[in-house]
């Protein structure tokens, strides 16, 4: 199931229709209220987000919500929006957006994106990866550190999962945001920063394999 959540009547049914059209049941709401009543009995898939919505809460504003939240934290999102502002896709991405669509976008394009989050988002297959006092499980999405478990964000969590899956490699900034978050938006580096300074407080001592690569960007490597 595909949550859409935008207040233009006539955009939200085509959306929908699209949606419907590409084999995915979709439901519609016209604001937040909305669907903070449905999520009380189902979790979608994926939400599609506006950020200017009418009533109390904006985009942003349910965004966080959802990630405050246990029972929706790691529910895939997809922000939409007419402000095509540099800030307002940093912010949020930053806030645990999982992409953004900038008004006017393709239905096409609104498929393609829909998909590829469902792929990257897809509970993975495997071994635990380790390495050090660092484990990752890709089936159960369980961290730790030391031997202590680590609670992580999705996005936090698919970055230390491709680091682990690629120990001594270094990935630039643009190749992390291409990856984790699909985007190509140039100038937005920033948010892979605050991404990766959050990872390595969270893992404590295991954070220093994460290492900074001067000019370049990070690779995972154990310190000896």
């Amino acid at each position: 199931m595909i949550f859409c959540v935008e207040d233009d009547d006539s955009i939200r049914e085509l959306m929908l229709y699209v949606l419907r059209s590409s084999d995915f049941e979709a439901q519609g709401f016209a604001d937040g209220a909305g669907l903070m009543e449905a999520l009380e009995s189902t979790t979608p898939r994926l939400i599609l987000l506006d950020i200017m919505l009418p009533g109390g809460m904006d985009g942003i504003e349910i965004l966080k919500n959802l990630r405050a939240a246990p029972a929706t934290a790691a529910i895939p999102v997809i922000l939409a929006s007419a402000k095509g502002t540099e800030y307002d896709k940093i912010k949020g991405l930053d806030l645990g957006a999982d992409d953004y669509l900038a008004k006017p976008f393709g239905m096409m394009e609104m498929v393609s994106r829909v998909r590829a989050v469902l792929r990257r988002t897809a509970p993975g297959k495997g071994d635990a990866l380790v390495i050090g006092g660092l484990s990752v499980d890709p089936v159960s999405h369980i961290v730790r550190a030391d031997g202590e478990p680590v609670e992580l964000t999705l996005k936090e969590f698919e970055l230390l999962q491709l680091f682990m899956e690629h120990p001594g490699r270094v990935f630039s900034r643009d190749q992390l945001l291409h990856r984790i978050w699909n985007t190509d938006y140039a100038g937005e580096t920033r948010t892979v920063d605050v991404h990766i300074g959050t990872l390595r407080t969270k893992l404590g001592a295991c954070g220093s394999y994460i290492r900074t690569v001067r000019g370049v960007g990070y690779r995972m490597e154990e310190r000896l």
